[in-house]
């Protein structure tokens, strides 16, 4: 309320200022020589008008200046009749001119603001899209490793003799598949809010490691094979631990898609860790059938997928949560003949 009340001061304000050069222009047009067109100052006026008052206002105040101008060449005293008659015309004539450009301005100003409310708008919906997507798209991996863990579970249970160690281990999986999708439903509204990550020191291999072991289920349902070549000794990384274990998890998923859809007869992947120039790097191979130029091009824009059930979102979240935690991916061909996937990451500062 107190703002609008300033608002409105302000406007009362303006506005007497306005009637005031007004008044003052028609007063000087009427008592000087027909020769001195001083009633051109009447643009001015308008002029500022059109900065500080509404469309209707404008208006108003144009014809008010246009029958002053009229009223001051009735009222002139002295000077050549003929030259009054012409300056006067030349006033009215730019006073109009001058209200009615600055009424398009006017308008043009009003659509663009209305245009840019419209694109807020529809900007809000995109990311809201956008973080919805990302959620079903990070989070259906551990409920799907739920539910695989789960299925094994109930077999080994169900079973004439119960293998209650292996249940024990699923159920244990199923925790920590639970455990993940909270950690990444947490990191994904971290992300869409542009919040910094949650960046601690922890061990790259022991974080990749741990991804592949909770892939386990999905790599035996493929039939593929895992190399696991990560370089001993490796500094720590200094990065959101959760993030990296989600970008890590989309590349050997992506592999494990792309192997399962190659015409190889033994699908494999590689994951390897390596110190590079200060960067600790981590890269995911596959023999796949690589990517062509278009997908190379286009493979990091949002809703953009090869696959006929993707979200088109996974590579940019992996591209997002990378560059957040002070990195940068790229992707190349793959010595085994498919695509690789690579990303480097901050070492920590004690060991760098």
């Amino acid at each position: 309320m107190a703002s609008a009340a300033r608002t409105r001061s302000n406007y009362a304000v303006v506005l007497a200022a306005l009637m005031v050069a007004v008044a003052a222009i028609f007063i000087a047009d009427t008592v000087t020589d027909y020769a001195v067109a001083v009633a051109i100052f009447h643009t001015a006026v308008m002029l500022v008008a059109t900065r500080f008052l509404g469309v209707r206002a404008v208006a108003a105040l144009a014809t008010v200046c246009v029958i002053l101008t009229c009223l001051s060449f009735i009222l002139t005293p002295s000077g050549d009749y003929k030259i009054g008659l012409v300056n006067t015309g030349i006033s009215i004539v730019a006073i109009g001119v001058t209200a009615y450009l600055g009424l398009k301005l006017k308008g043009a100003e009003a659509q663009v603001h209305e245009a840019r409310e419209r694109i807020t708008r529809i900007a809000r919906l995109t990311t809201l899209g956008q973080l919805t997507a990302s959620i079903a798209h990070e989070v259906s991996q551990p409920l799907a490793a739920i539910a695989t863990s789960a299925g094994a579970g109930r077999r080994w249970l169900v079973q004439p003799q119960p293998n209650t160690e292996k249940a024990l281990a699923a159920i244990d999986r199923i925790m920590l598949d639970a455990e993940r999708a909270s950690e990444i439903l947490d990191r994904v509204r971290r992300l869409a809010r542009n919040e910094a990550p949650a960046s601690s020191i922890f061990d790259l291999n022991a974080a990749v490691t741990e991804i592949i072991n909770l892939s386990a289920s999905a790599v035996g349902a493929s039939g593929a094979i895992i190399d696991a070549d990560l370089a001993d000794p490796l500094p720590d990384a200094f990065a959101d631990r959760v993030q990296v274990q989600q970008v890590v998890s989309n590349l050997l998923l992506n592999g494990l898609e792309a192997v399962a859809s190659a015409s190889r007869r033994t699908p494999r992947i590689s994951v390897t860790t390596r110190l590079t120039d200060a960067r600790l790097r981590v890269t995911v191979a596959d023999n796949g059938d690589g990517l062509s130029s278009e997908a190379t091009e286009h493979l990091y824009d949002a809703f953009w997928t090869t696959k006929a059930d993707g979200f088109g979102l996974g590579l940019t979240i992996c591209r997002a949560i990378v560059e957040a935690n002070g990195g940068r991916i790229w992707t190349e061909a793959s010595p085994l003949g498919g695509a690789s996937f690579s990303f480097e990451l901050p070492v920590a500062r004690g060991d760098a």
